[in-house]
């Protein structure tokens, strides 16, 4: 890491997306904290306009700011969607002045935001981590785990709505006591006795055939 000279209100040091540049004392809106320097690129020149590095900063159409250089303090300044500085960009003198738009405090890590077109080139494709983006993932996980548990909740109520209109229908379908009862007399001593009736009618039958015969006889 680059030496800091101790009268600077900031240091370099670990950080969610790897290095970062941290306040050592309070910094108040609107003061100059660092400036992003480098080597200018004339876009002009081919062997300018073929350098390809994520420290590059446009001044304008022509003139790019090459910060890849570790004497760049500001190179280690991250990314954040909800920053709290900002980068004052001066084309006609080509120079970048990192500014607090907040009131930065000794251990807040010092950010802005890099711009959409950075943004979608180099930080989309992995995903922001800075902290507002953070919490949002947060609040995103808490609540598909909330409307999970609703969506649980909300059919193991069916299920029990539904057992507890099918506990009826089966009541119904079951046969009662007395229904029990009369089919064992049909299929038991019910039987015997027609049988018995059948057999005692049979018997009349026979008795009154001799008498009909003696009848014809006389």
């Amino acid at each position: 890491m680059p030496a800091i000279p101790s009268n600077k209100p900031y240091r370099v040091g670990r950080s969610r997306t790897g290095l970062g540049l941290f306040a050592t004392k309070p910094i108040k809106k609107g003061a100059r904290i660092v400036r992003y320097f480098g080597p200018l690129l004339d876009s002009r020149k081919e062997k300018d306009d073929a350098i390809e590095n994520k420290y590059l900063f446009e001044l304008n159409n022509r003139w790019t700011i090459d910060g890849s250089v570790r004497t760049n303090i500001a190179r280690y300044i991250n990314h954040a969607c909800k920053p709290n500085a900002e980068s004052d960009v001066k084309p006609r003198k080509r120079k970048v002045i990192i500014r607090a738009i907040k009131n930065i405090e000794p251990g807040d890590e010092i950010n802005y935001d890099y711009g959409t077109d950075y943004f979608k080139e180099y930080i989309k494709p992995i995903g922001c981590k800075c902290v507002a983006c953070e919490k949002k993932r947060k609040k995103q996980r808490a609540e598909a785990r909330a409307e999970k548990a609703r969506l649980k909740a909300k059919a193991e109520r069916k299920a029990l709505k539904q057992a507890a209109k099918q506990a009826p229908k089966a009541d119904k379908k079951k046969p009662s006591k007395s229904a029990r009862a009369n089919g064992k007399l049909l299929n038991g001593h019910g039987a015997k006795s027609a049988a018995g009736r059948t057999a005692k009618s049979g018997i009349s039958r026979k008795a009154r055939k001799p008498r009909e015969q003696s009848r014809a006889s006389a």
